[in-house]
């Protein structure tokens, strides 16, 4: 065994571990960890960004970033809508105003605060659904159903990437994105679905249907094809960012992993595809 994969593996069982936790307990515990690696992404997608010249607002992002799974939480456990978007709108407004100040033409304003903004959205928008699949309408009188259906999404995922990688390296063949991810190929993109769909496919009777939450076989069938693909899709979407930066890592934050947006860059789009894959199979 490589030391490489050691060392991978002797992160992300701990890790993996906290996460499952945060899951469980949910609220301020599970929104303060979202929001931790939100700011942790959204200063790494600055970061790809100052690489091409491109000098967001950091400050103003990352409270964002960080403000964002908590905002989540307060609308799905309050109903408090308004709030939430009055402070989105007073924030996109300070954005300007400091573009306006600190950005003169030469320093690409426009660059900036589509950046900034983008940062924002990207690595937190995105990330804090865990938040509010796991604060469903249903959470409060079934938390031990909320926190094993957010779990799914998870599951397959992790399940897809480790099939996908193992038929990748096993098969080879084509190149899925020979440009963007030249180590990617078409029969690793075949396994990574294949093994997301029995990952739910089992995961259904296993875990849900105990905690009576039982999807039906088709809509197991459906969630694995689909968030498959949403998987692969997100991981090729953020080797985009990275070719363009001209980096292999978003950051080496995590030993073996590279950064956080290397690690969730595909629950960036599986999670929002989740959450409405749920809201349409009447379960979130």
């Amino acid at each position: 065994m490589s030391r490489n994969l050691v060392v991978r593996i002797a992160f992300a069982v701990p890790a993996i571990a906290v996460t499952l936790v945060a899951l469980w307990l949910g609220a301020w515990v599970l929104a303060t960890l979202v929001a931790a690696l939100a700011v942790l992404g959204t200063r790494e997608i600055y970061d790809l960004a100052r690489k091409r010249g491109v000098e967001p607002l950091e400050t103003l992002g990352l409270a964002a970033a960080a403000a964002i799974p908590f905002g989540t939480f307060w609308v799905k456990d309050f109903a408090a809508w308004e709030p939430v978007l009055y402070g989105a709108a007073v924030w996109l407004l300070v954005v300007l105003v400091a573009a306006v100040r600190a950005r003169g033409p030469e320093r690409r304003p426009l660059e900036a605060v589509a950046v900034t903004v983008f940062g924002a959205l990207y690595a937190s928008a995105l990330l804090a659904f865990v938040v509010a699949i796991r604060h469903g309408p249903h959470s409060d009188a079934h938390p031990r159903g909320s926190a094993a259906l957010v779990a799914l999404p998870l599951v397959v995922t992790w399940v897809g990437d480790t099939c996908s990688m193992a038929a990748g390296t096993l098969v080879g063949g084509p190149k899925l994105a020979p440009v963007l991810s030249p180590r990617k190929t078409w029969a690793g993109a075949v396994g990574g679905v294949v093994g997301a769909v029995l990952a739910a496919l089992i995961y259904g009777p296993l875990v849900l249907s105990r905690v009576a939450l039982g999807l039906t076989l088709w809509q197991l069938l459906v969630a694995g094809v689909v968030l498959a693909v949403a998987a692969q899709v997100g991981d090729v979407a953020e080797s985009l960012f990275k070719r363009e930066a001209g980096v292999k890592d978003s950051s080496s934050l995590f030993p073996g992993h590279g950064g956080v947006l290397d690690r969730l860059d595909s629950l960036y789009f599986v999670l929002p595809v989740s959450a409405g894959l749920f809201r349409l199979f009447g379960v979130a």
